[in-house]
């Protein structure tokens, strides 16, 4: 996930992920037998960027649902957006609303079809 949050919330979201995964058993550090192996953050300190990792043996679908739509939901309360820097695409497209209005998202879109108005810079993704 890329996200993007104030400063200084910036590395509360790994930990608050790591003990939702936690409280539903599917992760505890040092412990290999749980399907989570670990839950970590990096990024830019200068603004706001974090890569937060939840690193796993296999994707799980029980697994997401642990923390999808909650770190949206966590992004949204402290004004972060949830693309910090590499776009919306497929997988996110549906959670945009998380961090910008439909009238952001329509400017977005507007401005995306202005450079790319027939759509072949990257097809199929929202931008």
């Amino acid at each position: 996930y890329d996200i993007s949050i104030p400063i200084p919330v910036l590395y509360d979201v790994v930990g608050d992920i790591a003990q939702r995964l936690e409280r539903e058993g599917l992760y505890r550090p040092g412990d290999a037998s749980r399907p989570v192996k670990l839950v970590c953050g990096y990024g830019h300190i200068g603004d706001g960027n974090l890569h937060l990792n939840i690193v796993a043996d296999s994707f799980q679908d029980r697994v997401t649902r642990v923390f999808e739509p909650f770190v949206y939901e966590w992004v949204a309360s402290h004004h972060g957006s949830i693309s910090a820097e590499h776009g919306i695409g497929q997988m996110k497209r549906n959670y945009l609303r998380y961090s910008k209005s439909p009238a952001m998202i329509a400017y977005m879109r507007r401005i995306k079809d202005m450079f790319d108005p027939h759509g072949i810079l990257s097809p199929g993704k929202v931008l």
